[in-house]
């Protein structure tokens, strides 16, 4: 039954004679690191060298298998043979390759290398087994030789190799070419999106000097929600009790932090808790929000076409959203002038609303959002832009990923209003940093600041009392 996608090899085919002395079995060997005091020893030098001769053997063994899979597959009809019977031709098929070849493996060896062929086929070679760990946060390959990975917060480099640039730039094509999206010369980055909803970027020759570069932010499977944050120490039960009345009462709530802070995870557990009755309409780059409400209106940017026209930004999709009778709008993240028509959205009876933004602290946040609607143009004072500010966004979030791995809300600010020119803001929560551990774990204490905020009064008109203890400093 499988002659409809795979062909067997003829009886006629071609074998080798035994080479003079058969090569030893591929297997990898985890690479021992030098000394602390200075370069590795020969000894170390020399295993590294025969780790990098194994791992090279392989690679070039995989290549000429894929290369013998690929003449004998019908790539049509792929997409309707179940894995397990597709890993099982593929593993008769490395079977009789090394035996004619007389290359002695090892069974659990050969059942290794027949899962990554098929990685190759229907997914993302190299990749696969990356973005299967759960532990695995990130994945940034850094040229077809460098792979890192991120996990609890931190960076590691792991055993994993490309075949060459070609193979790399093959897999990023494979990628984005799913969502419809090209990168090529006169496109060399762009942003996509995998099957099950993580973020990529890749970016290639010429503005990758080193060769292609991809990022993979990894999709959660189990998307942190505000109780488990609290397990993790990233912020008080008190405040994830005031955080879900924001929430319920529609204030705007903008959240900031850098690269990895944790930003669209807590805009995700934030809007776990708006009404499922209303209407909501998400606008991103690359989609990548994980809402659980039935109503929910999924848009994306789309690129220019090879004529560089086309385009369709956030601010086009902002625009449109107005028009669609939306309760909320959630921008993934403002990087532009779109900043402009969310705040318009927020002013103009769109409460509840939220977006994301990278910045360092909730001051630099509303500066940023001051230089992107002057990328609008016009002749705006900017006077009028931060009373737009002041009476659109009611709380920001400020969101960072600590040195020791760990992602923390270092704040909790209300805006209040205007004083003179300047935007008036006070914090309700706070984290203090007190010190490291000898491990490099960072000690400190999340808690209330004594100030009761003016959106209390909200709070309460719409029936979300909270209790001033909730304020209360060191409580």
């Amino acid at each position: 039954m499988f002659r409809d996608f795979i062909s067997r090899r003829a009886e006629s085919a071609r074998t080798t004679p035994p080479p003079a002395a058969e090569p030893a079995a591929v297997r990898l060997v985890p690479v021992q690191p030098a000394g602390k005091g200075g370069p590795a020893t020969p000894a170390q030098a020399a295993r590294v060298a025969q780790v990098d001769k194994a791992l090279r053997d392989k690679l070039d063994l995989k290549s000429r298998l894929h290369e013998v899979l690929l003449t004998r597959l019908n790539l049509s009809v792929l997409d309707r043979v179940e894995r397990s019977e597709l890993k099982a031709e593929i593993g008769a098929l490395v079977q009789d390759f090394l035996s004619s070849e007389h290359i002695p493996m090892r069974a659990d060896d050969a059942e290794v290398l027949t899962d990554e062929l098929l990685d190759e086929v229907l997914g993302l070679g190299p990749l696969e087994p990356l973005l299967a760990d759960p532990s695995v946060a990130d994945v940034l390959v850094n040229s077809w030789r460098n792979v890192y990975v991120e996990r609890n917060g931190l960076l590691e480099r792991v055993p994993v190799q490309f075949r060459d640039e070609r193979h790399l730039l093959r897999i990023i094509d494979k990628i984005v070419s799913r969502v419809g999206r090209r990168v090529d010369e006169s496109q060399p980055w762009v942003d996509a999106r995998l099957e099950d909803g993580s973020r990529v970027n890749a970016i290639i020759r010429p503005c990758a000097i080193d060769g292609p570069t991809l990022s993979i932010r990894k999709f959660s499977r189990d998307p942190l929600t505000l109780d488990r944050l609290v397990e993790r120490g990233a912020l008080s039960g008190q405040a994830v009790r005031v955080l879900t009345a924001l929430v319920e009462a529609r204030l705007n709530v903008l959240i900031s932090g850098g690269t990895g802070s944790g930003k669209t995870t807590m805009l995700n557990a934030l809007s776990a808790f708006i009404d499922p009755r209303q209407r909501i309409v998400t606008i991103e780059d690359a989609a990548e929000l994980q809402l659980k409400q039935e109503h929910v209106v999924r848009l994306e940017t789309r690129p220019a076409s090879l004529e560089g026209a086309a385009a369709v930004t956030q601010r086009d999709l902002v625009r449109n959203a107005l028009r669609m009778r939306p309760d909320r709008i959630i921008v993934g993240e403002v990087r532009g002038a779109e900043a402009f028509d969310m705040l318009q959205a927020m002013n103009t009876g769109h409460d509840g609303s939220m977006t994301t933004i990278h910045a360092n602290t909730a001051r630099d946040a509303l500066s940023r959002l001051e230089q992107m609607v002057a990328m609008m143009g016009g002749e705006m004072p900017m006077s009028a832009v931060r009373q737009q500010i002041a009476s659109g966004i009611n709380v920001v979030l400020q969101l960072a990923r600590l040195p020791d791995g760990t992602r923390r809300v270092m704040s909790v600010s209300e805006i209040t209003g205007m004083e003179g020119d300047v935007i008036s803001m006070q914090d309700i929560y706070r984290f203090k940093q007190t010190g490291r551990a000898q491990d490099g774990t960072v000690i400190g204490a999340f808690g209330a600041t004594g100030i009761r905020p003016k959106f209390s009064e909200r709070l309460e008109a719409a029936g979300l009392s909270i209790a001033t203890e909730m304020f209360v400093e060191g409580v």
